[in-house]
């Protein structure tokens, strides 16, 4: 178990000063601006002690993530839904489960999860490790039997081996299995995008209608955006109900309010993070902003459906030059994946026509 200080001590670079809503009101920002150092990431996200990010553990992790004989049909991973062609996420306006069933919320994605206090679009799982299993579990889902895929695990020489060096004193089970893709997950970060480059002190990588941007982003009296995506990873690990048109409809997702049924959280869903927003389009979670244009005109008009609005969405004074210059900063906070590489997986066994 882990003691609840050593969680907090672990959080701690996550903790970072915030310019109070006068300071940023028609700021002028430049490259390398020491009240900009709180928007640049920690270097790693932590990790609990029980689940050190090691190579074996992430190279495993690897491996398993991209797997589909981890599903009830063998023919999803992880990878389906949170695809690094798709930003890790799926570029579908919701995820597609077990025999292609069409799900009811967008596939997240997985870019800087670890930094993440809790998972999933309502805050359901605690951590990468509870959440790991989720998906296999879930009928809808991967609808992965257990037992069945420890003893697949198990007779496979490669997995049986990558195990033994991964968790030496551990069985192959749903703890090591969810540690092993945590580990993994914990690798995909975003950190070194424009916009990072140029906090760090490179004029040149922001053009001068993309500081602009990112004054109307921060300042408070305009875009108002620092408000749910804060420093330094652009979310504030909290749920709002940002008046979605699906929220009008009759018996509407009611997202965080499944969880903790508090009347400010009904309809209210994780803000994402900003971070490689460019590679996961749609937007929302159900998908139904199209374009970063169209996500910047509904924060605009404040939401479309007004009940139970979270207190932080307000109408905008944004002209369209100001919108678009908006759009244009927040394509600055893309990093360049172009170096990953697939693992290479233990082969498929066939026998009698079928495969495992």
């Amino acid at each position: 178990m882990i003691h609840p200080t050593a969680v907090l001590l672990a959080l701690l670079p996550l903790v970072s000063p915030v310019l109070a809503a006068k300071e940023y009101a028609d700021h002028v920002f430049k490259a390398g601006d020491a009240s900009l150092q709180h928007w640049l990431m920690p270097a790693a996200p932590p990790a609990p002690q029980d689940n050190p990010t090691t190579l074996a553990r992430v190279e495993l992790g690897k491996m398993l993530f991209f797997d589909t004989r981890l599903s009830g049909d063998g023919n999803m991973s992880c990878a389906t839904c949170h695809n690094p062609m798709y930003g890790w996420s799926d570029g579908l306006k919701t995820a597609k489960g077990f025999q292609s069933q069409v799900l009811g919320r967008a596939s997240p994605t997985i870019i800087n999860t670890g930094y993440n206090t809790l998972q999933m679009w309502d805050g359901r799982k605690t951590s990468l490790e509870d959440q790991a299993l989720g998906p296999m579990l879930a009928s809808v889902e991967m609808n992965k039997d257990i037992p069945q895929l420890k003893a697949f695990l198990a007779s496979e020489p490669v997995y049986s081996q990558r195990f033994a060096e991964a968790f030496p004193s551990s069985e192959i089970d749903e703890v090591t299995i969810a540690q092993a893709i945590a580990a993994f997950e914990r690798t995909i970060v975003s950190t070194n995008s424009p916009f990072d480059q140029w906090v760090k002190g490179d004029a040149a990588a922001l053009t001068k209608r993309q500081v602009e941007g990112f004054e109307l982003f921060a300042n408070p009296e305009k875009g108002n955006c620092v408000a749910c995506h804060a420093a330094p990873n652009f979310t504030d690990d909290g749920f709002h109900n940002v008046g979605l048109a699906s929220w009008g409809i009759e018996n509407p997702d009611m997202g965080r309010y499944a969880e903790k049924p508090l009347g400010l959280m009904k309809g209210a869903f994780k803000t994402p993070t900003l971070r490689d927003i460019t590679l996961t389009a749609p937007y929302f979670h159900d998908g139904s902003a199209a374009t970063l244009d169209a996500v910047v005109s509904h924060y605009r008009q404040g939401g479309v459906a007004k009940t139970n609005l979270s207190p932080s969405m307000k109408s905008l004074t944004l002209t369209a030059k100001e919108e678009h210059a908006i759009v244009d900063f927040l394509t600055t906070l893309t990093s360049d994946h172009s170096n990953f590489q697939l693992p290479q997986l233990p082969p498929r066994k066939f026998v009698a026509g079928a495969s495992e």
